[in-house]
């Protein structure tokens, strides 16, 4: 009668089929407009199932506004529903290369998940989940949690001795998101980002695709060379990685912080510091915040992706009071809020210390791979490499005076098994780090970090 074929073992009910059937006809204009369909005994006997299972197609066909039935008159098929088939677009074709086989992964950024005490996790979770109130389960605001804030208060006290108030902490689902509602928050016509050069290249994206214009900042082995800033005009917010420069590690000495916030304060401009890892500190204490210098002209990213994990999507963003309300209502029309279960959680890690323990436990395991890195690209090398930033974080830059490194040569690794990351592919001005290389070693266990070394004194001797 109507052409229409179902397929009985399908998980799609059959009235869904039916009404699918029907629409498809209507659409392509296979049935016209006024056209009257069989009644509902008609096209059941038709196709074999029950009257009730073609009267639902039909109802739901009718309260969509497909098909017309009147008291007493045949169902029949709405004005204007014809729609011209158009082809889809072709998907580009994607090369077939073969993947590579990685032996020794040097990425950066990357914590040793192997050691993240997940038992005591899943334990949190299950106490969250079961002790969470009903009122938890609805909207908890843009802002976070209470408790979280204020275990996050008490933690940056304890570790870095930041003295922030709860009411000035936000919760973020990591770095990358704060910096995204940041941009947003400051972005005015033709602004400016005033930004450390290299950088984390990532981060930038973030700010050029919210249309910020770039102004990079030269960076050298202390951080963002503040002498340049008095060359700039017309500037924006300026993005500083001070306790950790990322990635070559400097940190920034308090002549250069204090430059930055004159700077700062005569142009009525805020600092975006970004924290990202500098828990992970093996000469010394963790560095003290720009923040603490200035906290209305500071705002401050923190980030639980390092001491955590990275799928945790828990960070948290300090702002300055006059940007609070601004910051609430973005938040409050993008995503809202992050899920209360895990912020729950991760307040208990905080409260109970067991995040303080993990980190200690983490900071001697990480000093000692480093201990291994700079040993084996001694062992390597000679004296042919300068580390930097190698007292803090998870990743090292290793300067190989002499040397070009380009796409070509992190291809050459690649094809032997290694991935290798290039300074020069963080730099927005290129051509002045070209002899730098990232070895990221956090994640690495020793034999790993050896091998990947002796792979890369092979790979260099055949440039």
């Amino acid at each position: 009668m109507l052409g229409i074929e179902l397929k009985r073992k399908s998980e799609l009910k059959l009235w869904r089929q039916i009404y699918q059937a029907l629409k498809d006809l209507m659409l392509s204009g296979k049935l016209k407009a006024g056209e009257a369909l069989p009644s509902t005994r008609e096209l059941a006997r038709e196709l074999n199932v029950s009257r009730n299972t073609v009267c639902e197609a039909y109802n739901l066909l009718i309260a969509e506004g497909f098909l017309i039935s009147r008291q007493g008159a045949h169902t029949r098929v709405s004005d204007g529903l014809c729609i011209e088939s158009v082809e889809p677009p072709l998907s580009p074709k994607v090369a077939n290369n073969a993947v590579q086989s990685i032996s020794v992964s040097f990425r950066t950024g990357s914590p040793d998940l192997n050691q993240f005490p997940r038992f005591l996790w899943r334990q949190l979770l299950h106490k969250a989940s079961e002790e969470l109130p009903l009122e938890a389960f609805n909207y908890c605001g843009p802002q976070g949690l209470p408790e979280l804030r204020r275990e996050i208060a008490a933690w940056l006290f304890r570790s870095r001795g930041l003295k922030v108030s709860s009411d000035d902490i936000f919760i973020t689902a990591g770095a990358t998101h704060g910096l995204h509602l940041i941009a947003d928050m400051l972005c005015r016509n033709s602004q400016k980002l005033l930004i450390e050069d290299p950088c984390h290249i990532g981060m930038l994206g973030t700010f050029i695709n919210k249309g910020y214009s770039i102004v990079p900042i030269p960076v050298d082995t202390e951080g963002m060379q503040t002498d340049y800033l008095s060359k700039c005009q017309s500037t924006g917010p300026i993005y500083v990685t001070p306790s950790h420069q990322f990635p070559l590690g400097g940190i920034l000495p308090a002549s250069r912080r204090a430059a930055l916030i004159r700077f700062a304060r005569e142009n009525d401009l805020y600092i975006i510091e970004d924290d990202y890892d500098s828990e992970f500190r093996y000469s010394g204490k963790p560095i003290a915040p720009l923040y603490t210098m200035d906290p209305q002209r500071v705002i401050y990213v923190g980030t639980f992706s390092k001491a955590v994990f990275p799928a945790l999507r828990i960070g948290y963003v300090i702002l300055p009071y006059t940007l609070q309300a601004r910051w609430c209502d973005l938040r409050t029309h993008t995503d809202v809020q992050n899920p209360s279960i895990e912020q729950v959680a991760l307040a208990e890690f905080l409260r109970t210390r067991k995040l303080d323990r993990h980190v200690q436990k983490m900071r001697k395991i990480y000093s000692q791979r480093r201990k291994v890195l700079l040993e084996s690209l001694k062992e390597a090398f000679g004296s042919e490499w300068i580390a930097y930033g190698d007292s803090a974080g998870l990743h090292v830059a290793i300067d190989f005076p002499g040397k070009l490194f380009d796409e070509a040569f992190k291809k050459s690794c690649l094809e032997n098994g290694l991935y290798i990351t290039l300074v020069e592919s963080h730099c927005i001005e290129k051509g002045r780090h070209q002899s730098k290389l990232l070895i990221g070693y956090g994640h690495l266990e020793p034999d790993v970090i050896r091998n990947g070394v002796a792979l890369l004194s092979d790979i260099i001797k055949k440039m």
